[in-house]
């Protein structure tokens, strides 16, 4: 089996790869980490992934600009019903628009719109900072094949500065707070979306690339 994560120029990836082989190997599976820039590869594999760092029209357009890779990831991902993962910014490439410096089109995988985060009071007379950077509980998690083990109150490693504000509140499966309330975990059939960095978040994003990895959608 083979796990494809997806190369775009967005981010160094060895890390997502490290901890994609790590949490194969302590869960006894069999799975090939590959990153690639090739959509041969993606059309090849068994699971997908897509990370991101940065803008949204940054990223976007260097996805787009991978010659095929879009076309595959439609063909492999929403035709065919590969199991899925974005991470970060991959997971707000997944939404229908970004509104960060301009109106962008994303795949329009998730109904909603990547915005910014406002700041917010924090409590202390001052502002939260933002970027939202930093470990941060999650809460209100729907029941879901990716979420089996973790509970409310665990902790992730986020950091960004937009979230994804989604139009149907079935496929937010995980929030988490900072001045209100922050989507965490998207999803919906095959696919799924993570604000966090589970390669930052130890045990509980080594637990969650686990479940991902044994997902059977």
């Amino acid at each position: 089996m083979t796990v494809a994560i997806v190369d775009y120029g967005s981010g160094n990836l060895r890390s997502a790869a490290k901890a994609f082989e790590r949490a194969a190997r302590e869960a006894g599976l069999d799975e090939r980490v590959l990153v690639t820039a090739d959509p041969r590869d993606v059309a090849a594999a068994d699971r997908i992934v897509l990370p991101g760092v940065g803008a949204f029209a940054d990223c976007r357009a260097g996805l787009f600009g991978v010659p095929g890779m879009v076309d595959a990831l439609k063909r492999e991902v929403i035709e065919r019903g590969k199991p899925f993962l974005g991470i970060c910014v991959g997971m707000q490439l997944m939404a229908t628009r970004g509104v960060e410096y301009g109106i962008h089109a994303g795949l329009d995988w998730v109904p909603g719109d990547v915005v910014r985060i406002v700041a917010a009071p924090n409590g202390h007379g001052g502002q939260l900072k933002i970027p939202h950077m930093g470990w941060n509980e999650l809460s209100d998690l729907k029941p879901h094949a990716l979420l089996e083990g973790i509970s409310p109150s665990e902790h992730a490693y986020f950091v960004h500065s937009f979230q994804l504000k989604a139009s149907r509140p079935d496929t937010v499966l995980a929030l988490t707070d900072y001045g209100g309330p922050i989507t965490a975990v998207v999803g919906r059939d095959n696919l799924a979306g993570t604000q966090f960095h589970p390669e930052k978040s130890q045990t509980t994003g080594l637990r969650l690339i686990a479940n991902f990895l044994r997902w059977k959608p």
